[in-house]
């Protein structure tokens, strides 16, 4: 596999040395879930819209979480009109600091993507390099990628329950949800009894890309994790989640995700809560 990461100049010297990469505009935020807009308005030359909510999403009853795993055949069906073909290689991006694009990065992995990666610092980091965007729709051929069929790495709400007795749980939320101090989407404020809380904002460095592998290590190390230790990772509904699963990757882990996270476990009445700073 590929690095997961790709920088800005990495990326437009491939692209201006003729090399075939699909480029997956995923810009989604919690406030703004409609990226739409933002992309028509500039994005890299050549990308397209994935539209999170509804291409690497679905809906589901609400103990299934916010942000339900798509069906596998969808997924690929979304794919296919992204142009993707087999053996392409695939870089997503976002202007969050990979925390949307981390979603399609997880998904196209699992899926048997052998080559994609996330463009560090995204739209930011293009920008910044001086590098051109264009305007508009984009204009799409569609594809006929094959998705693979190996089973997802993701553990369910009754696995995440017990998870913590022979491995880490890692909740990616900022510290006053772990704690519980605020809940503003969720039933129920707190964590699932055991997890630490690793936020997503550490994996970042001032300027929106991720820290170096070692300092990513030295972060997972500190919340347990070691390399014969399991480590699972949630968030609120499964979709920030996915930048500690692409950053304990980038540590040398091998992580599972959560994927129901938060709003699964808190729509369930007859899960415990924890509160505070500990793990409970």
């Amino acid at each position: 596999m590929s690095h997961p990461l790709v920088t800005a100049a990495e990326l437009d010297a491939t692209l201006t040395g003729g090399g075939a990469v699909r480029l997956l505009d995923v810009r989604w935020r919690l406030d703004r879930p409609d990226g739409l807009p933002a992309f028509r308005e500039g994005h890299l030359p050549g990308a397209v819209y994935v539209d999170l909510d509804t291409e690497l999403a679905r809906h589901g009853a609400p103990v299934e979480g916010r942000h339900p795993l798509p069906d596998r055949a969808d997924l690929q069906a979304a794919a296919r009109r992204w142009g993707l073909r087999d053996g392409d290689a695939v870089v997503v991006y976002d202007d969050l600091g990979g925390q949307s694009a981390a979603r399609a990065w997880w998904l196209l992995r699992a899926s048997g993507i052998a080559d994609v990666r996330l463009l560090d610092g995204g739209l930011t980091a293009w920008t910044d390099a001086g590098l051109p965007l264009e305007q508009g729709d984009a204009d799409v051929v569609p594809g006929d990628v094959t998705l693979g069929d190996d089973p997802w790495p993701v553990i369910d709400v009754d696995t995440a329950a017990s998870w913590s007795r022979t491995g880490v749980l890692v909740d990616s939320r900022a510290a006053e949800r772990y704690r519980g101090d605020v809940e503003p989407v969720d039933p129920r404020a707190g964590h699932v009894p055991g997890a630490v809380n690793l936020p997503t904002a550490g994996n970042l460095d001032s300027t929106g890309r991720f820290v170096d592998a070692a300092a990513l290590r030295a972060r997972f190390e500190e919340a347990g994790v070691t390399p014969a230790t399991p480590v699972a990772v949630y968030c609120g509904s499964g979709i920030t989640a996915a930048h500690n699963a692409l950053a304990a990757t980038i540590a040398g882990f091998d992580p599972v995700l959560f994927a129901g996270s938060w709003s699964a476990w808190s729509n369930d009445p007859t899960r415990p809560v924890a509160t505070g700073g500990r793990p409970g």
